[in-house]
């Protein structure tokens, strides 16, 4: 699995790392077949007082990626959010991978074959 964190505006510093880390690794305890995560944190100051922190990722998977967002006033809490979101995502796309692994229709008919019926004799 490789990981990329970048920034923009902003200088990863080695605490930022740490905790981006620590937080994927829920992600990789739920979901272990990750090819590649691309993480970019933005600090965009739009007024003197007002700073918008944004954290997203790009996650790519056998077959699909997946992207989230999160802004927020702290850059840590925006990516403890953007964690739950990537998380309900995969999540979802784990249930729908284990849902197709389901006999076929045309199989199950095989098996279950109609009951004789009783008044026939």
């Amino acid at each position: 699995m490789n990981l990329t964190i970048s920034g923009h505006h902003i200088e990863v510093t080695p605490a930022i790392r740490e905790y981006v880390q620590t937080k994927l690794e829920r992600i990789k305890r739920h979901f272990d077949q990750v090819i590649d995560i691309a993480v970019i944190l933005t600090v965009d100051k739009l007024t003197e007082k007002e700073k918008r922190q944004k954290a997203e990722i790009n996650l790519q998977l056998s077959g699909k990626k997946l992207h989230a967002e999160s802004i927020g006033l702290n850059l840590y809490a925006a990516i403890d959010t953007l964690v739950d979101k990537l998380d309900r995502q995969l999540m979802k796309h784990k249930t729908k991978l284990q849902d197709h692994q389901h006999e076929a229709i045309k199989h199950l008919a095989d098996v279950m074959s109609p009951l004789p019926d009783a008044n026939a004799t």
